[in-house]
């Protein structure tokens, strides 16, 4: 089986390319043929080195370093990301299966006719919400509050909900609707990585032709000893220090409850919490190292997100190392914590993220909840080798539909036009 997974990038600059990037390796692993499609010009990351696994680079430029009117236009429809993947296509051996995990910094929508025109299955993992929602969070950050209104309903038009400006909203207003003429009736397989999601982008799309498939993301934590978190001296915060993913609600919160806070990363809100008291900024780190400082700190890890984000994979790597987590309730990964077992889950405001903060200075709660965790994790772990049978599984189920599906057609023909009075 020959599957060909399109991304941004070849290293792991974020969370989609991250998934991306290992599962192509784990399938490869599996005995899969495997073709790794970059879009943006740069650096290719070691995993993608292995005798099933070919690298294709398409050279675009990322939108983001380009002035605002080239990079708007290209955003809404980049012909020539259409011209060099068809012709990055037409080069490799036919392949069996398309996985797409993300086409906004360089692929845009035009790519979209070039995968549903190529006569495989298109499979999309949804790691955000832009294949519905402009803004592609489904979160008003003019009023601090995920969004109730209908995508690209009149309602949705005229809301200032863009993080930057009203005319950053209409640009990608227009690449949604690009988007969506592009998918036309063309048949998505898209996989959601959580239940919330799944639910939620569900009611989004009923426009989209579409099938729904749940498939966890991969987490990269070999399995070992328990950490010990009430040993711990810190609730910890790993990610991109931002409003919506509540970094100030930790700050705020952990001062409340007398603990010290300590941040994996950086972001908007860093230098405004630099240099209070009892908070630490440590600024991005490998995985490797995080891992070390999660269990040499942590005697949690905070989540309190205000958007409704869909898997953040630090909630799942703190639960394989047996560390408690505090997670939003809006967040889709809060389904794999356990409220009162393995964490808590809470609403993400400063007083409900303070109260549980403060439990955590139990040393005997804290040490359960840790031991607790990583039992329940590893019951059932959602590692690189779950994740790739998952996807196989998918995989081959699509392609046998695909070849019985022009069978049943010419078989539905041949019997109407033999049906009496025909």
């Amino acid at each position: 089986m020959h599957v060909v997974i399109l991304a941004e990038f070849a290293v792991p600059s974020g969370g989609a390319e991250k998934v991306a990037l290992e599962s192509a390796r784990g399938l490869a692993e599996r005995g899969l043929d495997v073709t790794f499609i970059q879009g943006v010009a740069g650096p290719v990351d070691p995993i993608l080195d292995h005798p099933r696994l070919r690298h294709v680079a398409l050279g675009l430029p990322d939108i983001w370093s380009r002035p605002a009117l080239s990079a708007a236009a290209s955003g809404i429809w980049h012909g020539r990301a259409a011209q060099r993947l068809s012709a990055a296509l037409a080069g490799l051996p036919r392949a069996d299966c398309l996985h797409l995990h993300q086409w906004t910094r360089s692929l845009s929508p035009s790519v979209f006719p070039v995968l549903l025109g190529a006569g495989v299955p298109v499979v999309v993992t949804l790691h955000d919400y832009f294949l519905a929602c402009p803004n592609g969070v489904y979160y008003r950050f003019d009023r601090a509050e995920p969004c109730a209104l209908r995508p690209l309903s009149g309602a949705c038009l005229a809301a200032p909900c863009d993080a930057r400006s009203r005319a950053h909203k209409l640009v990608r207003v227009a690449r949604t609707g690009a988007l969506r003429a592009a998918a036309g009736t063309g048949r998505l397989h898209l996989v959601h990585v959580c239940d919330a999601t799944r639910s939620r982008t569900e009611g989004m799309l009923r426009g989209l032709a579409a099938a729904h498939h749940r498939i966890d993301n991969p987490v990269g934590v070999a399995r070992g000893a328990p950490a010990r978190p009430e040993r711990g001296d810190a609730i910890v915060y790993v990610g991109r220090m931002t409003e919506e993913k509540g970094a100030d609600l930790v700050a705020d919160a952990a001062e409340a409850a007398g603990l010290p806070a300590l941040f994996i990363g950086s972001g908007p809100l860093a230098e405004s919490l630099r240099g209070r008291p009892g908070l630490e900024i440590l600024g991005w780190r490998s995985p490797a190292e995080v891992q070390a400082i999660l269990r040499a700190r942590a005697r949690a890890v905070a989540a309190p997100s205000r958007w409704l984000e869909t898997g953040p994979l630090t909630i799942y790597e703190a639960l394989a190392a047996g560390i408690p987590v505090v997670a939003s309730e809006r967040s889709g990964a809060s389904e794999k914590v356990r409220h009162g077992q393995t964490g808590f889950v809470v609403a993400p405001e400063p007083g409900a993220l303070a109260a549980a903060f403060a439990a955590l200075r139990d040393d005997a709660l804290v040490e359960d909840l840790g031991r607790e965790a990583h039992a329940r994790y590893w019951a059932a772990p959602m590692d690189l080798g779950a994740h790739c049978a998952a996807l196989t599984d998918l995989y081959r189920s699509l392609a046998r539909a695909d070849l019985v599906a022009p069978q049943q057609r010419g078989a539905a023909v041949a019997a109407s036009r033999s049906a009496p009075g025909e």
